[in-house]
């Protein structure tokens, strides 16, 4: 499976025996998987097919779900709260016997609030179990469509991560070119150090002693090769399948402590001129690898 973003957005909804309900599943982005979830009282259940359907298609991220749920007036018995009713009845009393208002109508008193109640006490616990299972599937629904849309994300992340890579490559291999002319200018800046270092009565020791520091600072090849290396390493990670955000994040970081030693052992200004350019590219494409699962 192509590599996937941590983006995304799914939708689902349903209804059995009187209830109707709607799911929905989001992603962004997290460096471990995060799974939150919000359903409707006496459902807490769900909770668990959340978080399991969520570590079945998912390894990076922070999820929510979410579920609204309604259960149809007719599908929940009512009763009257005597007890209220006859609270409001005792406080409207002293005005009836005054002649301040008039005796409450029926519908009046049971519009009231508290008067009247629904009792879902009375779920079958069968019914119950099967509202449950059909919720868990819509719930399934979703992360499937949270899946597809996180997919569709990696699809367009792809090509800008092989632009960049490719970017990476061209900038290295412009590094090694201009690498190459380097032992010239370490030439010229060594007789110019040698010329004042002549000036202090230096000793030969000390003279091959600034030869061999300059030298060794600046000595590239060996970070050039890494960056090759790490390429190699990053379009491979890009071909291949599953989760491997975690790994080019890491790579990333690779490519950015190579870069960092290119500009400071660079002894001509072209070649800092491109290190830092690398370094521009590189940071863009550690942005876009956080996208990555």
């Amino acid at each position: 499976m192509p590599i996937s973003g941590m983006t995304g957005f799914g939708r689902a909804e349903g209804a059995h025996a009187g209830w109707t309900w709607a799911v929905e599943a989001r992603s962004v982005n997290g460096r471990n998987l995060e799974v939150r979830f919000r359903g409707p009282p006496g459902f807490e259940t769900l909770d668990r097919a959340a978080r399991e359907g969520a570590q079945a298609r998912f390894q990076r991220g922070n999820l929510t779900v979410g579920v609204t749920a309604k259960r149809s007036e007719g599908a929940a018995s009512v009763r009257v709260n005597v007890e209220q009713l006859e609270r409001y009845l005792a406080l409207g009393a002293p005005f009836m016997q005054d002649g301040r208002i008039m005796p409450p109508s029926l519908d009046g008193l049971l519009s009231l609030r508290g008067v009247i109640e629904a009792d879902d006490a009375g779920l079958d616990p069968e019914v119950q179990a099967e509202v449950e299972a059909a919720m868990a599937a819509s719930i399934a629904v979703a992360l499937d469509g949270l899946a597809a849309a996180r997919r569709e994300e990696g699809t367009a992340l792809l090509g800008v991560l092989h632009a960049q890579v490719d970017r990476i490559g061209d900038l290295a291999g412009q590094a090694r070119d201009l690498a190459a002319g380097q032992p010239a200018a370490i030439k010229a800046r060594f007789e110019a150090r040698l010329k004042e270092l002549a000036g202090e009565a230096a000793t030969e020791e000390r003279i091959v002693q600034e030869a061999a520091a300059m030298a060794v600072k600046a000595d590239v090849q060996e970070e050039l090769d890494r960056l090759r290396t790490h390429v190699e390493a990053a379009r491979g990670l890009l071909a291949s399948d599953g989760a491997v955000g975690r790994r080019l994040d890491f790579l990333t970081q690779e490519f950015m402590r190579e870069a960092n030693t290119l500009c400071s052992k660079s002894q001509a200004g072209a070649l800092t001129a491109v290190g830092l350019d690398l370094k521009a590219t590189i940071e863009q494409f550690r942005e876009q690898v956080q996208n990555v699962e």
